[in-house]
């Protein structure tokens, strides 16, 4: 039995937390069954042999080192004043308890690095590493492992070149049927209340881009912490090597270290680990029955452990068989960019820094969406990049134009739009009609107020780029962390102005 509930504790996104995101959510039950308990006990029954690989170090020591990397994107990056950085970005890897035990704190905005001090002394450090944007330093090293590449934008001179390739708008009517009025009602609704810290909003009806504003000192070129919508650039990047024939979606995920005779974990597919139902034994805080007690979390670890990434991640083996339960877990994109960097490097011969802008960006029009890494070199792209509201607006168009770039070049296979849109089987097992494929959630659970058709990127803090087909829309809201809360109130209202301005299709 399936029955439909409001949002239950271990979905709901807190301030200082889980990268999920929130809205309504179905459970699977038994009679009068604790949902919850239910969803453990199906994990339990199914769960495999094995042991907790507990990340080392000092959690304080983790999260100041997401503090600082925090600091230093949305100052260097985005151009936030450090003072209101500090204050409002960032809570999911840098918990305000946490950044209160700070006891010194310097932006060096000559050097651009951010230095933070604990009270027995320790320093976290991170800084701006070129084109790669900001990163953590391990303790003590005041260098990453690599040389910063440079990335520029293949693009002609965005003020002179047409949307979406530039930013250079149509002098020529709206549509007849779309009601305008209504459309800047929408917009106007998604900044209400100021406490909601919407910083951009953007709105395309057929590619057309018919809406925007942006928060004081921000415009439609500034970078913004945009969180696991990255997580969905992850899944365009893999399906991007798909289409060229590098991978195919459903085979064997050829991790180097998976690959010893008899390695259970031959058996997770690409498309698996693409609907987070990869079956890793990995930790987040979002897990149903996870106890804060037994250590840090490797969901978080990934982002502030300053270690070789993809190796961490490799290394871990399966909890349950692929495909049979669903877990929100940062484990499967970074397995996915490990697989990225393989095939660029491995069976393109390309270099891997480059890839996103020469194979995807380029095609689109995108100049301002910057993938940070590890201190290795690997992208973090599992929630650390920044991106400005017209170029997450720009990729999700491509998604509503199935797979097709805006020069008419298909980038992604044919049927991976339907693979990104469709209910992933695991999840639909857990009872959970909430995620898709390729990294995308669906809004079969009614988590927005639009058709259960719609799918979208999500990111903790009120991160959205949601496609909504039957409406031919595409809108992109980014927020300052701390008003997620408002924020999410007035992403709702916004949408439902824009379904009563644009016509169904």
């Amino acid at each position: 039995m399936i029955r439909r509930l409001d949002i239950l504790a271990f979905t709901v996104l807190f301030l200082g937390g889980c990268d999920r995101n929130p809205g309504s959510t179905e459970e699977a039950t038994t009679g009068d069954a604790d949902p919850r308990a239910a969803l453990i006990a199906r994990g339990e029954s199914l769960e495999l042999p094995g042991e907790w690989a507990i990340p080392p170090g000092d959690p304080l020591s983790h999260a100041t080192a997401g503090f600082a990397k925090i600091l230093c994107s949305n100052v260097f990056l985005s151009g936030l004043d450090p003072d209101f950085a500090a204050g409002n970005t960032g809570f999911f890897s840098a918990p305000a308890e946490e950044r209160s035990q700070v006891t010194e704190r310097m932006v060096d905005h000559e050097t651009r690095r951010v230095h933070l001090t604990l009270p027995d002394g320790t320093v976290r450090s991170a800084k701006l590493h070129g084109d790669q944007g900001c990163l953590a330093l391990p303790v003590g090293e005041t260098e990453p492992y690599y040389e910063a590449v440079e990335v520029t934008p293949n693009l002609p001179d965005p003020e002179t070149t047409p949307w979406p390739m530039g930013d250079l708008l149509p002098d020529e009517p709206f549509p007849a049927d779309v009601d305008m009025d209504k459309v800047a009602l929408a917009v106007d609704a998604a900044f209400d209340p100021p406490e909601a810290l919407t910083a951009a909003f953007v709105v395309t009806h057929r590619g057309r881009l018919i809406g925007e504003r942006y928060r004081e000192g921000i415009d439609h070129t500034t970078p913004l912490e945009s969180w696991s919508m990255g997580k969905s650039l992850t899944g365009t990047l893999m399906a991007v090597l798909i289409h060229k024939g590098v991978y195919d979606l459903w085979q064997s995920a050829p991790v180097p270290e998976w690959q010893g005779e008899g390695d259970p974990r031959q058996s997770i597919r690409i498309g698996d680990i693409m609907r987070m139902s990869s079956g890793l034994r990995f930790r987040n805080r979002s897990d149903p029955g996870y106890d804060p007690e037994v250590g840090y979390p490797d969901h978080l670890y990934v982002y502030t452990g300053t270690v070789n990434s993809f190796e961490w991640v490799a290394a871990k083996d399966q909890q349950w068989e692929p495909n049979t339960v669903g877990r929100y877990r940062n484990s499967d994109p970074v397995i996915t960019n490990y697989l990225v960097r393989l095939g660029v490097e491995g069976q393109l011969g390309e270099n891997y820094h480059r890839f996103p802008q020469r194979h995807l960006f380029d095609k689109l029009g995108i100049r301002n969406l910057i993938p940070e890494t590890d201190p290795y070199g690997n992208f973090l792209l599992q929630g650390y990049e920044f991106g400005s509201g017209r170029d997450w607006a720009r990729l999700g168009n491509l998604y509503l134009n199935d797979g097709v770039a805006p020069n008419g070049e298909r980038i992604l296979p044919e049927g991976y739009v339907d693979y990104v849109s469709t209910l992933a089987p695991a999840w639909e097992a857990d009872g959970r009609h909430q995620y898709g494929g390729g990294f995308f959630w669906v809004n079969q659970a009614d988590q927005f107020p639009i058709p259960p058709t719609a799918y979208y990127m999500a990111g903790a803090g009120g991160q959205n780029t949601i496609v909504i087909p039957s409406h031919e829309l595409v809108v992109a809201r980014l927020g300052h962390y701390s008003g997620s809360g408002p924020g999410r109130g007035a992403l709702n209202r916004a949408l439902e102005l824009l379904l009563e301005a644009v016509p169904e299709r």
